[in-house]
């Protein structure tokens, strides 16, 4: 294995990590009210990017963290999405 998949392999594993506390998180409260929906939008579609470009250049840890990053901040994004539709049906409610 080459040194520069090593040092691939060993981002991959912070990065994608970084974001496993925020997922489990959000999972375990059902709270999103303090996330930005723009910044995961943004994000979700950074990484999509990132592992298609990972496949142009045929990168299994570019592709392997940046497609696994992508469904974990795909799933923090329908829970702050679907967050954002109970506050709003709670206020038509309360009105």
């Amino acid at each position: 294995m080459a040194i520069t998949d090593i040092v691939g392999y060993i981002a991959a594993i912070g990065t994608t990590g970084a974001f496993i506390p925020q997922a489990f998180k959000v999972y375990k409260t059902k709270k999103t009210e303090d996330l930005s929906l723009g910044t995961f939008l943004l994000f979700s579609t950074g990484v999509l990017l990132w592992t298609v470009y990972g496949v142009f250049i045929n990168s299994v840890p570019v592709i392997l963290s940046n497609g696994i990053t992508f469904f974990i901040s795909c799933y923090i994004l329908v829970m702050i999405i679907k967050g954002k539709k109970s506050e709003k049906q709670k206020i038509i409610n309360d009105n």
